[in-house]
């Protein structure tokens, strides 16, 4: 029987966020005044469980990618995040599947970076409730307030802190320009209640002490 991870092709988003750091007690940003929108949607609250490998001698980190198996919310699945590039990242997405074992199709994908043994990393568990920023056109930008809990699986040290991430909807502006203007007024709303840009561009990485 054909494995149906083998037969489907991944889905493709190019993520373009931007992620900040807040205190426990910072209150949400006001979005009136930001280019576009004119409304923001009820919180979703969302609770996601992920795990992520790499190789023993760390091929895939070292390459600016991550491999995860996420749990909850709407793009539960196994995910390979590519090498950032500017704000922009290639995330490919996979099914679940009925175990936790990688699937091939995923191990043929990261073969441009490694063939080695895969091994658990982290696991990155996170409360996180979602905000839909949306203007006449449809969702301009996705707002995210995370309650991050981590564990680093291979020296076991455990980290918690809060974040923000915007990540840019199909109806935000498609120039360069336009997305800057959007950023900068975000910003602007984040710093406002004492948001700042992360000292960290990942929660992987942050899992891992970097």
């Amino acid at each position: 029987m054909t494995d149906p991870h083998d037969r489907a092709a991944p889905s493709r988003v190019v993520e373009v966020e931007r992620k900040y750091d807040v205190d426990l007690g910072t209150p949400l940003p006001d979005w009136r005044g930001l280019p576009g929108v004119d409304a923001v949607s009820a919180g979703e609250v969302r609770e996601l469980d992920a795990r992520y490998l790499d190789t023993a001698d760390a091929a895939l980190s070292r390459s600016g990618v991550a491999l995860r198996r996420r749990t909850g919310g709407p793009d539960a699945g196994w995910h390979i995040k590519g090498p950032r590039e500017g704000d922009g990242r290639l995330e490919m997405g996979w099914p679940l599947g009925d175990d936790e074992s990688v699937p091939p199709a995923i191990v043929d994908t990261l073969a441009r970076w490694t063939t080695a043994e895969l091994i658990p990393l982290a696991r990155i568990e996170n409360q996180r409730t979602a905000y839909l920023l949306t203007g006449p056109d449809g969702v301009i930008a996705e707002f995210v307030d995370d309650h991050v809990r981590a564990t680093d699986l291979r020296q076991d040290v455990r980290r918690e802190w809060r974040e923000w991430e915007l990540e840019l909807g199909p109806a935000a502006p498609a120039d360069a320009d336009g997305r800057e203007a959007l950023f900068a007024a975000a910003e602007q709303a984040i710093s406002a209640v004492g948001g700042r840009a992360a000292a960290s561009d990942s929660k992987l990485a942050r899992a891992l002490g970097f």
